[in-house]
């Protein structure tokens, strides 16, 4: 077990170490923009900028390419924001009411271990798609379509599960992505309980990451439109 821990804390900090290289990298590889680097967060005085919320985007506006704060940033907010820690409440506790896997036990503790490892995989993985993405300008934000019909938004969840935009704004497949949900879900397997530490397992993993991105986006598509009615706030 403490060999599995030593992998685990040694993955992570190459997957941090390699993110931050790549972005650092890109900084030259990539034509320079002159409001690349323009944030577009809102203004919430009290919480440090990097783990602020990145403010929602339509595909409609004219594009800004990503900046590499805002990379950073995007990377920190889908790991440790509300709402993915509550995705991982949510996921940690099903998997202890069913006592999966058994090796964690049940419990607090067993739904401790269980976050724990949900949380090192999520930051892993959005480390790599951050850094990974750089190299080419892949941007990994959500673009919303909000002023479209019902069936055009749910298509727009889908596509842009498998598609991301660059710098130029057109659109490409989501190397980085794809790259960077695979390899975090078989790297794991170095670091996981045994009876999950396989092949098989690490694929249903990388569906289920391709099915929970799909569901973030569709979160950041309904959700501005769901939140003024209940809340009552203006846009």
């Amino acid at each position: 077990m403490r060999n599995r821990t030593r992998w685990h804390r040694s993955a992570i900090l190459c997957a941090i170490f390699f993110s931050g290289s790549l972005v650092a990298s890109g900084q030259t590889s990539l034509p320079r923009q002159t409001q690349t680097d323009q944030t577009t967060e809102p203004t919430q005085p009290g919480y440090p900028s990097p783990v602020r919320s990145l403010e929602t985007r339509s595909l409609a506006a004219p594009y800004l390419p990503i900046g590499h704060r805002e990379r950073l940033c995007w990377s920190l907010t889908n790991t440790i924001g509300p709402t993915h820690l509550a995705g991982g409440l949510f996921t940690s506790a099903f998997g202890t009411a069913l006592d999966r896997p058994k090796e964690y036990g049940p419990g607090w503790g067993g739904f401790g271990d269980r976050f724990g490892m949900r949380l090192t995989g999520v930051s892993t993985g959005n480390a790599m798609e951050a850094g990974l993405g750089a190299l080419w300008g892949e941007d990994p934000r959500y673009f919303r379509v909000p002023g479209e019909p019902l069936k055009a938004r749910v298509r727009n969840v889908i596509r842009l599960t498998f598609v991301a935009r660059r710098p130029d704004a057109s659109f490409a497949p989501a190397y980085s992505r794809f790259i960077a949900v695979s390899g975090n879900n078989f790297l794991s397997n170095t670091w996981r309980a045994d009876s999950e530490a396989n092949n098989h397992d690490a694929a249903i993993r990388t569906l289920e990451g391709i099915a929970g991105r799909m569901a973030g986006n569709a979160f950041e598509e309904f959700w501005p439109d769901i939140e003024v009615h209940i809340f009552h706030k203006k846009r």
